[in-house]
């Protein structure tokens, strides 16, 4: 348990509430938002395509809400506005269940849903100050949401009808709109903003690979993130066992972002980023290979502390120190929208396309997806030290 901050210094309950609240949502939709579209006889690639709108709303929302946010001056109202709206959109998915109309509805949520969390990941930044470190410390309370969630409603769907998913769903909006409401504004701060256009920063080796590393890893996710859960039942998991898996790959995460603060100065960034990027090749190589074997499938979902925990650790770090002042929320909407967005959007596409015909060889393309983001980002690591011993 972090040291309680000092009165006025760190609203650290209520930054951490907010994160909590929203990864309740991603505790419900992620592991049984495929399971629920299957109920209603979806088909693998009409699942592919709800989770490509999902994934791909990151790619344009996150950074129109950054653009306003940090020229406006208005970041607090956004993340306040784009939670209201969330909650108010989510509430058309009673309306009829019908392909077209879902998707229509899954694509207006998560517009507002996902644009929210990068203007929020700046706030805390703001809040944090000259103190970066304790960012994993507060995150990992949405880690803990999502644990906590995916648990309960693992049981939950083994004993009543998944068709109550929606309405968990909505709750849970309604809640991080509440939550919102009772986080303030960061104190003014004096920033040293950042000489570099932002087309600047994007044009340097290292950032351009960076990303393009985050977003062929999230390539990779695709697969998981869409049809895990599916994967699963296939061979009998029961959706109690599933819910444990996925809060199991959660709590590896949560005790990854507890240590990070030391790991981080330790070992480095490039260090940290590209280990996790050959274990996620692991990850995602044994998944495919072994989907029957309980005892592999634990320590796989282990493997989550690297293949999320660590590299988005990484990645946040990464943003706050290339894109600094006026530029930091613009940032952390790019790395969003590469990676989880159009990453993600990539993977679930893919994955559906492929899942009919094999379910191991789409997995074996997320493997194969892990080691090319290993690929560039080893080259892009490369090319940075280079180009400091050249100077």
């Amino acid at each position: 348990m972090p040291d309680r901050p000092e009165a006025g210094a760190i609203p650290y309950w209520r930054l951490s509430g907010f994160y909590g609240f929203y990864y309740c949502i991603v505790g419900a939709l992620i592991p049984f938002l495929s399971l629920y579209l299957q109920s209603l006889n979806y088909s693998a690639e009409e699942i592919g395509y709800i989770f490509a709108i999902f994934m791909l709303t990151k790619v344009i929302a996150p950074n129109l809400w950054s653009l306003l946010g940090d020229h406006l001056g208005k970041r607090l109202f956004m993340i306040r506005f784009g939670c209201l709206c969330a909650f108010i959109s989510f509430a058309a998915v009673f309306v009829d269940t019908r392909f077209q109309w879902l998707a229509w509805v899954v694509g207006v949520y998560t517009f507002f849903w996902n644009a929210v969390l990068p203007q929020f990941e700046a706030l805390t930044l703001d809040h944090l100050g000259g103190r970066p470190e304790r960012y994993s410390q507060i995150r990992v309370w949405g880690s803990l949401g999502f644990v906590v969630v995916a648990i309960i409603l693992g049981y939950v769907f083994d004993q009543i009808s998944i068709a109550y998913l929606p309405h968990l769903v909505l709750a849970f909006t309604l809640l991080m709109f509440v939550s919102s409401l009772s986080v303030g504004e960061a104190p003014h701060r004096e920033v040293v903003h950042n000489a570099s256009g932002f087309r600047q920063i994007l044009k340097r080796p290292s950032v351009f690979y960076f990303l393009l590393a985050c977003f062929l890893l999230q390539v990779s996710h695709g697969p998981y993130y869409t049809f895990y859960s599916v994967y699963l039942e296939s061979y009998s998991y029961s959706r109690a066992a599933i819910g444990w898996l996925w809060a199991l790959g959660a709590i590896a995460e949560i005790g990854i972002f507890l240590i990070m603060h030391r790991l981080l100065p330790k070992f480095g960034l490039a260090t940290l980023f590209l280990a996790s990027l050959a274990i996620t090749t692991l990850r995602w190589f044994l998944l495919a290979c072994f989907p029957d074997s309980m005892a592999l499938i634990i320590f796989i979902q282990l493997l989550h502390a690297f293949s999320f925990g660590v590299t988005h650790a990484v990645a946040i770090e990464v943003i706050r120190q290339n894109f600094s002042g006026r530029h930091q929320g613009q940032g952390q909407a790019l790395y969003l929208a590469v990676s989880f967005g159009a990453g993600g959007a990539v993977g679930a596409l893919a994955a559906g396309q492929m899942w009919d015909a094999s379910p191991v060889l789409t997995f074996a393309f997320a493997a194969i997806a892990a080691a090319l983001a290993l690929v560039f980002a080893w080259a892009g690591e490369r090319g940075t030290i280079q180009a400091q011993t050249s100077q």
